[in-house]
């Protein structure tokens, strides 16, 4: 059940209209790692949830906030719109030639399909898509893809600082940023607890039964470039981080095996064959057919 109370988290107001910038923004509200996608990530975890507590309640508070953060971006970029110049302006196509060679740095669909209104796509126009969250029902996956999101978000917000001088818009960038670093953190302290709890071990899941995966490549690294410094990181020697093992480092695979041999597809799908081949084969089994008779 959701309630709306009409109020913003935090101010969302410019100092004037930009309609390239609300372009931009609309990265970080309907992009991959948008606050749309961590709304809705946040969110389908908490559904998924199969027991009940602080895991679930994090996830529960977290996803309303990041709904208000949507609303905060589609906020600046509906006031961004307004009373700027819909069409290709002098000023976009000289202060930022590469927006500008795409389509003069305005997003013609603002105006056209939403009225001067931000809209639920990236900044590509293309739309946003549920395919973007991750909520596997593995609260120990599913958090550290969490800080990933967020990770990823913050960088994408730290980007867009710099490419405005806006006050006001900075200003919500800031408190955009601020509530990120709170987020990375707070989701890097539940992986940490859920292992503390004994919910969850790595590798994950754990509770796959570790004997049935082939144990002796579980701590190999297997270096397939001929880039050697990768020996000198400590995921090439020493003990992993699941407490089961010993990194050991390898140029190459140690295992190999060879490739199948030919096959007949299914003829319906007309696929390419060796025809002599099958020939022999089917004129083979017929003969041994007749002997056994």
């Amino acid at each position: 059940m959701f309630f709306h109370k009409q109020e913003l988290q935090f101010k969302s107001t410019p100092d004037q209209p930009d309609a390239v910038f609300a372009r931009k923004l609309q990265e970080v509200l309907g992009g991959q790692y948008g606050e749309i996608t961590v709304a809705m990530q946040y969110g389908f975890q908490a559904w998924n949830s199969h027991i009940p507590g602080k895991y679930r309640d994090l996830l529960y508070g977290i996803g309303a906030e990041e709904m208000g953060h949507v609303e905060m971006l589609a906020t600046m970029i509906a006031q961004l719109l307004e009373k700027s110049p819909m069409g290709i302006t002098d000023e976009a196509v000289q202060s930022d030639p590469t927006i500008a060679a795409i389509v003069g740095g305005t997003d013609v669909q603002h105006a056209i399909v939403a009225g001067a209104g931000a809209r639920p796509v990236d900044s590509m126009g293309n739309p946003w898509s549920g395919s973007y969250i991750t909520a596997s029902g593995n609260m120990l996956a599913d958090f550290t893809a969490n800080v990933n999101a967020e990770m990823q978000g913050r960088i994408q917000v730290a980007r867009l600082y710099h490419m405005t001088d806006d006050h006001g818009v900075r200003d919500m960038l800031s408190f955009l940023l601020a509530r990120d670093t709170m987020h990375q953190n707070q989701w890097t302290a539940a992986v940490r607890e859920l292992q503390a709890d004994g919910l969850e071990e790595m590798p994950t899941p754990s509770n796959f039964p570790i004997k049935k995966e082939h144990r002796e490549v579980s701590y190999q690294y297997l270096n397939f470039s001929d880039g050697p410094t990768a020996a000198e990181g400590s995921w090439a020697s020493g003990p992993t981080p699941d407490g089961h093992g010993e990194f050991s480092y390898h140029d190459g695979p140690t295992t190999s095996a060879p490739m199948p041999g030919p096959t007949r597809p299914d003829p319906r799908l007309y696929g390419t064959t060796d025809k002599s081949n099958l020939v022999e084969k089917v004129t083979g089994s017929a003969k041994d057919k007749l002997k056994k008779q």
